[in-house]
């Protein structure tokens, strides 16, 4: 940390040029002394000072509690014990038909408390989408009281991404407000992005959830599990249809039915738990304009990875460099620019999160109960950015809900750059990432990372990317293809975007035609 820091103290060698700068951050963040940034570990704290020394050298103002950078944070660890737990499929006759959790079924860890037991009928919702204002309810007519709703991934091509997303996401809060007790989801095998191999290896791994119960999405007792192909199959048994035809028709995003399960779900399941705590980062630019400078636009990334896990090639520790040190080191880049001046009419900030991997939980805990007075018209956002191929287009999530995404296009277009569409949807990115904590509390907000279309080299390097190196030891500096230059231009464009959206007299907008301008 040290000689990456000369780097940048006054009296010390030449400054870097902004890309050498964008790998010594990248290379200081995802380090192996730093652990994998399991949240609030000591990896995760060190880290943290990393960035917390980089603001000072790029000269922002402190803006989390008492007068530092940090928004302190408190979380519930738990870990399931998939040994000491154990889950049965009980047929019609009554005959327990084991399921070896860890191996066939993998119990969540994050969102909330899990039951210590659960004992309650299944019951198939097809794609487990509940959207009537968009003439879709998977749910109407089904009854899912008192049962767990078994849903397939994916959804009718004839919904936007980020409808199925958003309502993805706020399935289980959904359910256990109609009274249901658990959610299991089945997923065919052309859409996982991380194999069912090295999902058990990290089934282990701690989760988590706000430790205030009223900030939490998922209610205690409720289960939230997934299951592999052979275990969709067994689920299924008995009621007239097969895994393999309805993953067939879910990656042909075709209507999917929903019928009773004849099967019942048996099981005992094992927690432990402690509190912690771990920081938001937060620093400021304070706007020049008198009547906007306490309404800020917030520009973020997380710093938290998934830490030290089973072995992989010899290597334990999760270095997460483009997951998400490649955000943070964009985040810092973008800081240092606007720093240069001239002072932008709102205020920015610059938010680094923790707990993102246990589903945006730092970005939430901000976007609810934010470190500095006045208001946040907008977040731009950077996670897993894969500056893997040449920067022609940029995928923005967002950018169909909101007036964020006419300045997006515009601003792109004085680059160089095309703003192109997700190319898959169903994957939920736009959930997956801290603006949706944003999008949540009512503030527009756009993702941005490398664009890429079906069928191209990209999509080809992005595909295999996460097939070998997502949430894996492998996922570090050292990765071959690395293109530090072609994130500088991403940051280029974004600092432009944000600079339009402080200097723009007019706040960001919901369009009319999105779900999200109601909250």
């Amino acid at each position: 940390m040290l000689a990456a820091l000369a780097l940048l103290l006054p009296g010390a060698a030449p400054a870097p040029d902004r890309a050498q700068q964008w790998m010594a951050d990248v290379g200081e963040i995802a380090s192996d002394a730093n652990e994998g940034r399991e949240t609030g570990s000591r990896g995760h704290l060190r880290a943290a000072l990393y960035v917390e020394q980089r603001f000072r050298a790029i000269g922002l103002a402190p803006a989390g509690e008492k007068g530092g950078f940090r928004q302190q944070v408190t979380f519930e660890q738990q870990i399931i014990d998939h040994a000491a737990s154990t889950a049965a499929l009980i047929g019609p006759d009554g005959k327990a038909a084991p399921l070896a959790l860890g191996a066939d079924m993998l119990i969540s860890a994050d969102g909330g408390p899990r039951p210590a037991t659960v004992d309650a009928p299944l019951v198939f919702a097809g794609y487990g989408l509940h959207l009537p204002e968009r003439g879709h309810d998977d749910f109407a007519g089904l009854d899912i009281k008192g049962k767990i709703v078994v849903t397939i991934a994916g959804g009718p091509a004839s919904l936007l991404g980020p409808d199925k997303a958003s309502n993805r996401a706020e399935r289980a809060k959904f359910l256990a407000r109609a009274g249901a007790v658990g959610l299991i989801t089945l997923t065919p095998p052309a859409q996982i992005e991380i194999p069912w191999e090295r999902q058990k290896l990290l089934a282990g791994q701690p989760g988590m959830y706000l430790a205030d119960p009223a900030l939490r999405e998922v209610p205690a007792g409720f289960l939230v599990a997934r299951v592999d192909a052979a275990t969709s199959e067994r689920l299924l048994a008995g009621s007239g249809h097969n895994f393999a035809d309805l993953a067939a028709a879910s990656d042909a995003s075709r209507p999917i039915p929903a019928f009773a399960l004849p099967q019942r779900l048996r099981a005992s399941i094992v927690t432990r738990h402690r509190q912690l705590v771990s920081p938001n980062l937060v620093a400021k630019i304070v706007g020049s304009d008198p009547a906007l400078a306490r309404e800020h636009v917030v520009i973020s990334a997380h710093l938290d990875h998934v830490g030290i896990g089973p072995a992989i090639g010899g290597d334990r520790i999760y270095n997460g460099a483009i997951d998400d040190g490649s955000g943070v080191a964009t985040v810092l880049d973008i800081a240092q620019q606007i720093a240069k001046g001239p002072r932008p009419k709102r205020s920015i900030l610059f938010v680094i999160v923790t707990a993102e991997e246990a589903g945006l939980l730092g970005s939430s805990y901000f976007a609810k109960r934010p470190s500095v007075a006045g208001t946040i018209v907008a977040d731009i956002n950077f996670d897993v950015l894969l500056p893997l191929w040449p920067l022609t287009s940029v995928q923005a999530q967002g950018d169909r809900e909101s007036t964020l995404g006419d300045i997006a296009r515009a601003t792109a277009a004085r680059h160089g750059l095309e703003i192109v569409p997700d190319p898959l949807p169903n994957r939920n990115s736009f959930t997956r990432t801290d603006q949706y904590s944003f999008v949540r509390a009512g503030i527009p907000a756009l993702a941005f990372k490398f664009g890429f279309t079906p069928g191209s080299e990209a999509f080809r390097i992005e595909h295999d990317w996460r097939a070998t190196r997502y949430h894996s030891p492998s996922d570090d500096i050292h990765q071959p293809g690395l293109r530090p230059a072609e994130a500088i231009r991403l940051d280029d464009f974004a600092a432009d975007v944000a600079r339009s959206i402080a200097d723009d007299p007019q706040h960001p907008q919901w369009l009319e035609t999105s779900l999200f301008r109601s909250r």
